[in-house]
């Protein structure tokens, strides 16, 4: 769930309850991670999910349960997903089940200005049925996780971190792009050098630059913005390229075309004085395999796939941080091209 605590305080000032669903501990083969969360309300109707089945069911049914006594209170569910529920996953959950009354609908307010301030962490303690009162800990960049350890410790993270993407571009493709992108965890800066080509599109976390050198806006780029580029004019493709790959710190550089376009490109770097690291550290062709459409709307799904498995592997690499961004960028990505058969 993007908002966890806002929905909670709207049912709350609605209702007078609500209940919260919080996977705390995923083994083996399971719908969800932890952190998955789903908001119930006294009528049954759910805000997120924690994968749906048999587990879902039961959680959403005793959370109704709790609502109807209409108290302030936690339990904790341990399911093996097995044929016993109906749910042949393999694994093992453990959920958490809050009940909130409108005792508390300060406590989730403050919350709820938290999370829409952007990422927070919180600490808490399990002790039975009492109810969980959160500390606010920390505001650092993190995935929705939580993890409740034996003596009853509650870590979480809230909010979903955004990752910087400057798409250079205000085409049909560009714009196909950012219509894709807006229900995902990307902050997306629209660049192009002519004003009228934008469309009128009321997406958050969007923001359009008109800029004369669109090449300079990658200065002001966060260390671990991705780079797409797409303009209506191959010289400032190559010119945005070029800064792109000077700059060294991307990690994912993609440049619409065919690997024609590419083999062209790479011939212009090197005469720019590019080594031959960084004339393979960028991606052409761009998007996942397998979509050969030429629409839009279809190399716009191709792309972002693509963008949602480099972000994933970058979320998960142990190292962690822009170092492990760099690694991927690096190599030209050249995992991302080994991986989809791009050349490069």
């Amino acid at each position: 769930m993007k908002d966890v605590f806002a929905p909670l305080h709207r049912l709350l000032a609605r209702d007078g309850v609500a209940a919260l669903v919080t996977v705390v501990g995923a083994k083996g083969s399971t719908p969800r991670e932890a952190g998955a969360r789903m908001v119930v309300s006294a009528d049954g109707a759910i805000s997120g999910t924690i994968g749906g089945g048999r587990l879902e069911l039961e959680a959403i049914e005793r959370a109704i349960g709790s609502l109807h006594e209409a108290r302030d209170g936690s339990e904790r569910l341990d399911l093996a997903l097995g044929p016993s529920i109906g749910q042949c996953c393999g694994g093992a959950v453990s959920v958490l089940i809050e009940t909130f009354t409108a005792a508390r609908k300060s406590a989730i307010a403050q919350l709820a200005e938290a999370e829409a301030k952007g990422v927070f962490q919180t600490v808490a303690v399990f002790a039975g049925k009492a109810p969980i009162d959160r500390l606010v800990v920390g505001a650092e960049r993190s995935a929705p996780t939580a993890a409740l350890d034996m003596a009853g410790r509650l870590e979480e993270s809230f909010g979903e971190p955004l990752r910087e993407l400057l798409l250079f571009g205000a085409g049909h493709v560009g714009r196909a792009v950012v219509l894709a992108l807006a229900p995902l965890p990307f902050r997306v800066r629209w660049i192009d050098n002519r004003p009228a080509a934008f469309p009128d599109l009321p997406l958050a976390h969007l923001d359009r630059v008109v800029s004369g050198t669109p090449a300079a806006e990658l200065k002001a780029a966060s260390q671990d913005a991705y780079v797409l580029i797409m303009t209506h004019d191959h010289g400032l493709d190559l010119d945005i390229l070029h800064a792109a790959l000077s700059e060294a710190r991307f990690p994912y550089v993609g440049l619409i075309g065919s690997r024609t376009k590419r083999a062209r490109f790479e011939h212009r770097l090197a005469e720019l004085g590019h080594a031959a690291t960084s004339i393979r550290a960028f991606t052409c062709p761009i998007g996942v395999p397998g979509i050969n459409s030429k629409e839009p709307a279809h190399i716009a799904i191709s792309v972002v796939a693509e963008l949602l498995i480099v972000d994933e592997k970058l979320r998960t690499t142990p190292a962690g941080g822009s170092d492990a961004g760099r690694s991927v960028g690096s190599s030209g990505n050249g995992q991302v091209a080994q991986l989809f058969g791009h050349s490069g």
